[in-house]
């Protein structure tokens, strides 16, 4: 399984971004792709997350009501829609695929990892 994150940026306080994780390869041998993200001095941390069937979903405390994960399964991706951004959400953005959904939270559990993309909310 490949991915390949994109669309992070530079946007002010308040804004919106739309990450993307393109998904290739064996996709349908995973159950689950979720965003993480890091920043400098900071471990990984759970973003969101959505079963490949899209029936599911799950976000971090620090998402919810703000950030929205769908998917496309005909265009095998995942979007990240991230509305009031504020600058503790600058961090590089990964999205990660993951065999079980018992570990979407879990970024340990992660056999597949995109490359990440910047996103910097600015004050």
């Amino acid at each position: 399984v490949q991915l390949q994150a994109s669309g992070g940026g530079l946007v002010q306080a308040g804004g919106s971004l739309r990450l993307s994780c393109a998904a290739s390869g064996s996709i349908n041998s995973v159950d689950a792709v979720g965003w993480f993200r890091q920043s400098p001095g900071n471990q990984r941390k759970f973003v969101a997350g959505i079963s490949w069937s899209g029936a599911l979903a799950t976000y971090a405390d620090s998402a919810e009501g703000r950030f929205t994960i769908s998917r496309d399964n005909a265009k095998n991706t995942v979007y990240l829609q991230m509305n009031s951004l504020k600058p503790e959400d600058t961090a590089v953005y990964y999205c990660a695929a993951v065999h079980e959904w018992r570990w979407v939270k879990v970024s340990s559990k992660y056999k597949y990892w995109g490359q990440g993309t910047l996103v910097t909310v600015s004050s």
